[in-house]
């Protein structure tokens, strides 16, 4: 049937789509699934990063079951805010999240992708938000990130046609990071998780948190909320920790 996997490794939370014989699409149990799983990474102190990513190289994961989930949205059984902690929203999730995309991204699975930190992408991952083709649209948290996160006329484009794009182009796009060979995917996307892991935690959280929430308040009060959550920061044991390590010209260890 195949799921989520989720495992825990020295300090890094790896989340799978496990489906691949069915191009790791989602289920309404993958859903929660997913959402328990970030839930797990969020409230774990031994948890660091959060890598997404999936099972097969055909696929990363090409969204809704259109035999099941799909169905039961079209149906009205269930609220599609079900799925708000799968798609990372409002889940105070503030340690970093890494996106590994092999194959293809399409849909839903493109919408999950939109609410991680840092993206790479296989040469070969394909991607598009198919959903005006079918009749619906990305309400998965797209119609709100996606013109926040790249220019609107590219956003707009992805939006309004239903094509595919390839990584490249959404790397021109804004919307990856780093485009690599098939091989180099995941040593890439570990490399990078461990950079991340050797900085401050409590640092990374203020700022994660600190981009998260300051985004659409007004300029004055941003800059209020900012110093608050600067000063929690600059008075936490890791900043302790770090500048004692640097005045020695030491390499701060943060626990």
């Amino acid at each position: 049937m195949g799921g989520i996997a989720y495992e825990v490794s020295d300090g890094i939370a790896m989340i799978r789509f496990d489906r691949p014989d069915k191009l790791n699409a989602l289920t309404l149990a993958m859903y929660r699934e997913l959402g328990d799983a970030f839930i797990s990474a969020r409230d774990d102190e031994r948890v660091r990063v959060v890598i997404l990513t999936a099972s097969g190289q055909r696929a990363f994961c090409v969204g809704a079951d259109l035999g099941e989930s799909i169905p039961a949205l079209m149906d009205d059984r269930f609220d599609i805010s079900q799925w708000d902690d799968a798609h990372l929203k409002n889940l105070r999730l503030y340690k970093p999240v890494l996106c590994a995309i092999n194959g293809l991204c399409l849909g839903g699975g493109f919408e999950i992708m939109l609410g991680t930190d840092i993206r790479i992408a296989s040469e070969t991952a394909k991607f598009a938000l198919p959903e005006p083709s079918l009749g619906i649209v990305p309400a998965g948290g797209t119609l709100v990130r996606l013109v926040r996160q790249i220019p609107y006329a590219h956003a707009m484009e992805l939006l309004l046609t239903a094509n595919g794009f390839t990584a490249h182009e959404l790397l021109a796009k804004g919307l990856i990071n780093r485009v690599v060979p098939p091989a180099e995917l995941m040593p890439q996307t570990l490399a990078l998780a461990e950079r991340i892991k050797a900085l401050s935690p409590s640092a990374i959280a203020v700022i994660k948190e600190s981009v998260h929430r300051l985004i659409d308040l007004p300029e004055a009060e941003a800059f209020a909320e900012e110093a608050r959550l600067g000063q929690r920061a600059f008075t936490s044991d890791d900043a302790r920790k770090g500048l004692a390590a640097f005045a020695r010209k030491q390499t701060p260890i943060f626990d």
